[in-house]
């Protein structure tokens, strides 16, 4: 099943369930894939729903971090849980060993030596990682792979 018709389904289920605080998360991610599919006048794929996924997963790390930095411990929990439940609809992450290994790879590949060739290996790694490791530990493991 396409990962958006699951989003659907599950929209339904929390409606019929009276969970408000999931049906409002869900129907935030919905409202984020509509968005981005009339801008763009097109239909997303799996790989696309994904990259909102990950974009709205950093927005409530970063919200997070925040709400705990202004001692609203009531809202970081409630992001927590937001956060959780878009984590739900990832596929499986890479290990950050085995993202270390995929970079230092691509590296040797692309025969990149120091901090200059970061933007050609980053735009390599991009395509192939997306979606299946956590792009913050594909930057940081970019920059070990290319430290002098």
């Amino acid at each position: 099943m396409p990962l958006k018709e699951q989003i659907t389904e599950d929209m339904k289920t929390a409606m019929r369930a009276k969970d408000s605080e999931r049906l409002g998360c869900i129907r935030l991610l919905q409202a984020a894939i509509k968005q981005k599919e009339i801008d763009e006048r097109i239909t997303l794929d799996d790989a696309a729903v994904v990259a909102i996924i990950d974009k709205l997963i950093k927005q409530r790390k970063d919200s997070i971090s925040a709400f705990a930095g202004a001692g609203r411990q009531d809202l970081a929990d409630k992001e927590k849980a937001e956060m959780a439940l878009l984590q739900a609809y990832l596929p499986e992450r890479m290990s950050a060993e085995a993202t270390r290994a995929a970079v230092q790879a691509i590296v040797a590949e692309l025969g990149a030596a120091g901090p200059g060739d970061m933007g050609r290996v980053m735009g390599v790694v991009k395509t192939r990682l997306t979606g299946k490791a956590d792009m913050g530990q594909v930057s940081t493991a970019v920059k070990e792979a290319l430290a002098p």
